[in-house]
Parts: C-alpha cells; structure tokens; sequence
C-alpha cells in the first residue's frame, strides 16, 4: 500500500518528484517548494531511480550505496543482544502487524526500498517507568544489502531510555519509528559505531502525543557511510522534543544528518542541537535542519542550531539550517549554523597553564562535542562515547562496547 501527498487542484500528477504547474498556467514546472510537501509511499516502486541530482540525495555520495536503493533485498531478522529493563519487552512481530506505519511514511527511495523489504519488525515497547536503560545491540548484518524496520512505542504516561547501539559491518537501510503515548516521556538513542567499511541509511520518523516529550540522539562515529535522518511530528498540543546528535568524521568518512521537526499543534516545544568534528583528507559531514511551524501551532517554542569545528584541512562540512513559520502567534523560534577552525586563544590559556599542546588541543575538542554526549543521560555509555571521541582524536578506532 502506497500513500502520497495530495494534489492541489492545478497540479498535474505529482509522481515521484513533486513537480506541479506554476499558477500562471503557462506549464512550467517548479519542484517542492516546502519541507512538509515532499512526496511519501511506502513501496519502493513508486520513487525514480536516483540519480544523485535530487534534493535529497545530492549532497550525500549515492555511488557508495546504490546496491541499498534496489526493489529487492534481504529484509530478514539479524542477530541482536538484548538488555531490557524492567517494563520495557523487545520482541519480532510480522510487518503487517497494526503498530507499524503510525509515525510517518518514507520520503525517499531509500527508505521506501526498507519498508518495502522488511520481514520482520523489531518491536520496542516501553509500559513503565523504569530508570533503567534498555539497550539492543544490533550487529551480524554482513557485507550483503539489506533491510531493516525497528518500531520503539512509549504507551501513555511511560517513561524510559532504549538505546539502539550498532557495530560490525553492514550495509543497511532502514526505518525507525517512535511513537511517544500521551504524558510519555522517553529517550531514544542510537549509536553508530559501525566498522570502517560500513553503510547505514537510517529514516527515524516520531510522533509526540499530547504533554509527552522526546530526546532524541544520534551519535555517528564508525562507519563508510552514515545517513540517519530524523523527522519528529509534534502532533498534539503540549508535544516537545530535544533533537541532540554529535559526530566525528574521519579520512573518507561521509556522515550525514537531514533533521526535520514539525510542529503541529499549540503549545508545542522543540530544541535542536547538533555538534561535529572534521580530521582528515575527505572527511564530510552534511547536516540540514528543517522546522516548519504549522498555522495551528500557536505559542511555539522552537530553536535549532549546528556547530562544526574542523580540525584539519581537506575536509569539508555542510551546514543548512532552515525556517518556515506559518502563524504569527509563537513563543518564539530561531536557528543558527557555524563552522570554524579550531579556537587559538582557547588553546593558547591552556598552553599558558603548563598543559601541552597535543593534550590541550583533545581537551578543547572534547569539551566541545562532550556537551551533547552528557545529555543522553547514561554514564556507562557516555564514558564509552567519551573514550571514543578521544580515540578518534589521537588517530585510532573507537572504543569497543564493553
């Protein structure tokens, strides 16, 4: 089953790209001219081949993964290591199963060639308000293409953390959906500690319910290629998310961060805040935030913003930050993007206090990204990531997961 966005009524058939007639009726085209009006289907037939010249493909190096935008691929369970805290079930059920579907609809053929593929979905549920963390190790995927589908779901007025950690190697695509319950709050992590050779494409698709809150944090470190691109539908009133990522790109790795946060009813709350680190000839990182705030969503609070520090030259870093307001009454809302070289006179009062460069210079670099590591909110994984980036500083791999 497919689903697209409707026609308006000049509009010839939109097809895969979401082209329609100008008003002026002399039969140009125009392609989307908004975040939200994107074309959406479920079914991996109904997208073009990609060319790399698309909106959404034409920063991202697409002859890297092209085997992952096939109509067919494995779309079989893989190996994972569960550790489950208390209320909170981890299981496979079939794909036709009603929970899936209820946070969003694949944009891209990336996404669409997942769900299209997918035999089994990997089910996260969260009933209970445990502090313990829920922690599914994904890993045994193999050098073949394939997809994937996870649906993490927080019923009304839970709380918890599941933290989606994944390492090996692997060339993936993939969708996520979350679905936060009304009074829910809840916080999905997923951890990108691929090998060197890895590729991921990841679609997260959220839907906030009424007074609930998502954090939601992407940490990209390993792998090849690493696109995890996150949309969150602040659907009812009340309804925030803190969209948080960090990343470190090294020689030849592209990582990559489209994140799209909708605000649809009153009241709602959003902050994004994403951090990078540059080193090394070919390192890239990309990263677009989109926030379209809807003509009902009155009294919105709403701020996004991207830092990258580059730490060598050859590198290169893409920041796209992006604003549509549609309504006149908001609390507020903001965006900013910046992208320097590394901090002389932070170095330089370092230095002046006997700390020697090379260990000056990791500090400045951890203090940066360490921000957004210490707000995932557990110790044991904000130590390992820590330990990582500092790896990844003196030139060697990311740490291992215990």
């Amino acid at each position: 089953m497919s689903t697209q966005a409707p026609e308006s009524p000049t509009a010839l058939p939109e097809g895969q790209h979401g082209l329609r007639r100008h008003s002026d009726g002399a039969g140009a085209f125009v392609p989307v001219q908004t975040r939200s009006e994107r074309f959406r289907s479920t079914s991996v037939g109904d997208f073009d081949e990609v060319t790399g010249r698309e909106a959404v493909w034409k920063l991202s190096p697409v002859d890297r993964f092209r085997d992952l935008l096939a109509e067919t691929l494995d779309g079989g369970p893989t190996p994972i290591d569960v550790v489950s805290a208390p209320g909170t079930t981890v299981a496979w059920v079939d794909r036709t199963e009603a929970r899936t579907g209820r946070a969003g609809t694949p944009e891209d053929r990336a996404a669409a060639a997942a769900w299209t593929n997918t035999e089994q979905v990997l089910a996260i549920t969260v009933d209970g308000e445990s502090d313990e963390n829920t922690t599914v190790r994904r890993h045994g995927f193999g050098s073949a293409p394939r997809a994937a589908h996870v649906v993490v779901e927080a019923l009304p007025h839970s709380r918890g953390t599941v933290i989606l950690d994944h390492s090996g190697t692997a060339r993936l695509t993939e969708n996520v959906e979350v679905v936060v319950g009304e009074g829910a709050h809840v916080t999905v992590v997923t951890v990108q500690d691929w090998d060197d050779d890895a590729v991921h494409l990841s679609s997260h698709f959220a839907r906030v319910g009424r007074d609930a809150t998502l954090k939601h944090v992407v940490v990209s470190l390993g792998g090849g290629v690493v696109r995890v691109n996150p949309s969150t539908h602040l659907a009812e009133q009340g309804s925030g998310v803190d969209a948080l990522g960090v990343y470190f790109a090294d020689a030849g790795q592209h990582l990559e961060q489209q994140v799209y946060v909708h605000h649809d009813a009153p009241n709602s709350r959003s902050r994004v805040s994403y951090k990078g680190a540059l080193q090394g000839t070919g390192a890239r990182t990309v990263w677009i935030g989109d926030v379209l705030i809807g003509r009902d969503a009155t009294a919105t609070d709403s701020y996004e913003q991207n830092r990258n520090l580059v730490l060598t030259d050859g590198t290169r870093a893409d920041s796209i930050p992006n604003l549509e307001i549609e309504t006149g009454d908001i609390a507020g809302a903001g965006h900013a993007s910046a992208t320097g070289r590394f901090d002389d006179e932070q170095l330089f009062y370092l230095q002046a206090r006997g700390i020697p460069e090379d260990q000056a210079r990791r500090l400045v670099v951890l203090g940066f990204l360490i921000e957004i590591v210490q707000q995932i909110g557990d110790s044991a994984l904000e130590a390992r990531l820590e330990e990582a980036i500092e790896a990844e500083l003196r030139g060697g791999s990311a740490a291992t997961a215990p």
